[in-house]
């Protein structure tokens, strides 16, 4: 940090706009913060200057700079109105998430922000830094101390009748609670975040958050037509805004047609002029890939596809969620053709036909025996598998049952009747 003690006027901005190199403008910079004046003027020159820093700092990766930034500028926080003081946190607190690898960074900064604000007294702030340290845990996967912090904030919250942040913490709470499988309580929260939102102007970037979380929910139900309209919604919404999240949602828009049985329409969607233009790349490929395999019922593009898109596949939990139900879906129907014609066939030759490993397949047949998707037995020591001819279920047995049925209804009314006479 720069000894220098540079006025805090317009022409020392300039200056540091006109320095050779990066480490001079951040030296410039920090001389202009170090001025004692506390003139309207310089406070407003010097909160462009935090401005102008916090960029710099960001794009040479200096991370650690920006913490200790914040923690320099504590006495002219007290000099500037709240709300500017709430603004320049989190211009500086967005300035350290964009450096790569900063999360352990970035959730002890919003730790010592938490505590400042409790001293300081600044509620608004406090609620606010709780809430994106919420979020940090959560991507963290520190679920429990997550939902801690959210229980406390949203009984605070909605005593103050915030409504804004109040969907924005409903929000979190919901993504919280997926990512735990409790679809429940994810359900409610989603519930009251839209609750909170019809009775509020909701930023379109924060609606179409909703909307893919609506989505996601209704996906993970198996409702996969409505999933489909809340993904596109929330395409609507980021395309608009240029939000990189616009991909995310065409990606699942795509995998909720290829789970409803409708891949042939996802060439069309990703050859569209909206989408064709823009949001080509790995996440589209990916799920074309998908499509493709699925279309044509193999399995070996399918395993093709997972293993050319690792990444947009199966690091997505959400995608690799739904495509590994879909792969055993495809699988068992794959196996169920082919042993269809056999009453005793070798193991090897299903794997050979079905091109995959002899003891993935082997495992596969024995699990959907113990399902019973079919009637079979496996041979381990002649490495067969043995099919047994579906059982005639003897009718007789359901035919007494009816029967007996009957006959309790009788006896019941001739009771009735007798109660009658007999009163």
């Amino acid at each position: 940090m720069s000894s220098l003690n540079l006025p805090a006027t317009t022409d020392s901005l300039i200056q540091a706009s006109e320095a050779k190199t990066p480490t001079e403008a951040i030296s410039i910079l920090y001389g202009i913060l170090e001025n004692p004046s506390s003139s309207s003027e310089a406070l407003r020159i010097k909160e462009q200057a935090i401005s102008n820093l916090s960029d710099l700092l960001r794009q040479e990766g200096r991370a650690e700079d920006l913490q200790n930034l914040l923690s320099k500028l504590r006495p002219f926080f007290s000099l500037i109105p709240k709300a500017k003081t709430a603004k320049i946190v989190r211009v500086i607190i967005d300035a350290v998430a964009k450096v790569p690898g900063t999360s352990a960074l970035q959730i002890t900064l919003c730790k010592e922000i938490v505590q400042w604000t409790r001293a300081e007294k600044r509620t608004f702030l406090r609620q606010r830094i709780e809430a994106r340290l919420a979020a940090l845990l959560m991507e963290s996967k520190e679920y429990s101390e997550a939902l801690n912090l959210l229980s406390g904030l949203i009984k605070e919250v909605r005593r103050l009748d915030d409504k804004l942040l109040l969907v924005e913490i409903d929000l979190l709470e919901s993504k919280l609670h997926f990512s735990l499988r409790n679809l429940p309580k994810a359900k409610a929260a989603l519930t009251a975040a839209r609750t909170a939102a019809n009775a509020i102007y909701v930023p379109p970037a924060q609606q179409g958050t909703i909307d893919m979380q609506s989505g996601i929910i209704h996906a993970e139900e198996k409702d996969y037509k409505t999933a489909y309209s809340y993904f596109f919604e929330a395409f609507e919404a980021f395309n608009a805004l240029e939000d990189p999240q616009a991909i995310y949602s065409l990606k699942y828009m795509l995998l909720s047609k290829i789970m409803v049985n409708q891949a042939d329409d996802v060439a069309g969607i990703v050859s569209s002029p909206k989408v064709g233009l823009q949001y080509q790349g790995p996440e589209l490929d990916a799920m074309k890939a998908v499509a493709d395999a699925y279309s044509k019922r193999s399995l070996k593009l399918f395993e093709t596809a997972l293993k050319n898109f690792r990444t947009q596949l199966d690091e997505d939990p959400i995608v690799h969620r739904h495509l590994s139900s879909l792969y055993d879906t495809l699988l068992e129907q794959n196996l169920c053709r082919l042993i269809e014609p056999f009453s005793r066939v070798e193991i090897a030759h299903i794997a050979a036909l079905i091109e995959l490993p002899g003891h993935h397949v082997e495992k596969k047949l024995s699990q959907m025996i113990l399902d019973k998707k079919f009637a079979g037995t496996l041979d381990q020591g002649a490495g067969c598998l043995i099919i047994f001819d579906d059982p005639k279920t003897d009718a007789i047995y359901p035919a007494t049952l009816e029967t007996i049925s009957n006959m309790e209804k009788v006896v019941d009314s001739l009771y009735a009747r007798s109660a009658k006479i007999m009163a």
